[in-house]
């Protein structure tokens, strides 16, 4: 066997079109269009990437994209008052502050200071508890990459094994409750499990979702015949960027594999657009500063 390989590119210019012409139907019938803040601290060089890459997939879609950059030095209520003032405004449908973020700045407390219904990392606490309780929620950017991926496959997942490798607040644990709600039985290992038990844990998933941040952590011959496995590692081997899964091995006993890079990554910014979307409607239908 030969997996399928799910190919995150394709997938998120099919999105794109998507969203594209929602946005555009917007335009035509309200006459307005979403917008979008980022908020950068200083010069991170990944992060000034990361933000380039927003600001042209939001053009493409049709999305105002403003990039708000702050010196390193800017003081933690400095950056409070900032994000409560775009919270105020109502032509702001999504805000996002880019990490990593300086010592002086307490990153939880500055999610939580924006307006749920505008956070469209879905990073806030009440937009987290939404989604454990299965109601409408901004989902967190690579936790719904990963769904959009597991779905494109096709493959009924009720009553599936799923493993989830890594408990991260942006992808393992958003991940369990996205998955539990399509009724896949989840596993969570985690680096208290116990090594024998992760490898038998592995062995019975029709699932594997791997986001530990360990190159080749999960070996191809650990994965069970005919799987779905999705790896969201970003690893920097020598001058190679690899996964979290063996490739070469799992790919010829996986059913469908996502690569490194190509997978995962390409459609996260694009779920970031999707979720100003979705920000910029709920807005609109309950007013600016009601929370989802």
């Amino acid at each position: 066997m030969i997996a399928k390989f799910l190919d995150g590119k394709v997938l998120a210019q099919t999105i794109r079109e998507n969203l594209k012409n929602e946005v555009q139907k917007i335009k035509d019938t309200k006459g307005s269009f979403p917008t979008l803040i980022s908020i950068l601290i200083g010069n991170d060089q990944g992060s000034l990437s990361y933000v380039a890459s927003q600001k042209k997939v939001a053009e493409y879609i049709g999305i105002h994209y403003d990039l708000v950059n702050f010196p390193s030095t800017i003081a933690h209520n400095d950056l409070i008052q900032c994000i409560l003032g775009l919270n105020s405004e109502a032509r702001v449908h999504g805000i996002i502050v880019q990490k990593p973020v300086p010592s002086q700045i307490d990153y939880a407390k500055i999610i939580s200071s924006i307006d749920p219904s505008k956070d469209v990392e879905g990073m806030n606490l009440a937009n987290i508890g939404k989604m454990i309780l299965g109601g409408n929620r901004l989902v967190p950017c690579t936790a719904a990459s990963v769904m959009e991926h597991i779905q494109s496959t096709g493959v009924d997942l009720r009553g599936k094994e799923a493993v989830v490798i890594g408990r991260s607040d942006i992808v393992g644990k958003p991940v369990i409750h996205l998955l539990l709600e399509k009724n896949l039985t989840v596993t969570v290992c985690h680096s208290a499990t116990d090594p024998k038990k992760l490898i038998e844990h592995i062995g019975r998933a029709d699932v594997v979702v791997a986001a530990v941040g360990k190159p080749a952590f999960v070996k191809g011959e650990w994965i069970k015949e005919g799987a779905i496995v999705i790896d969201v590692g970003i690893n920097k081997v020598i001058s190679q960027i690899v996964g979290d899964v063996e490739f070469d091995v799992a790919k010829n006993r996986a059913s469908f594999i996502t690569p490194v890079p190509g997978g995962v990554g390409p459609l996260t910014v694009v779920m970031l657009m999707r979720n100003c979307i979705e920000a910029f409607k709920f807005q609109r239908q309950q007013g600016v500063g009601v929370t989802i």
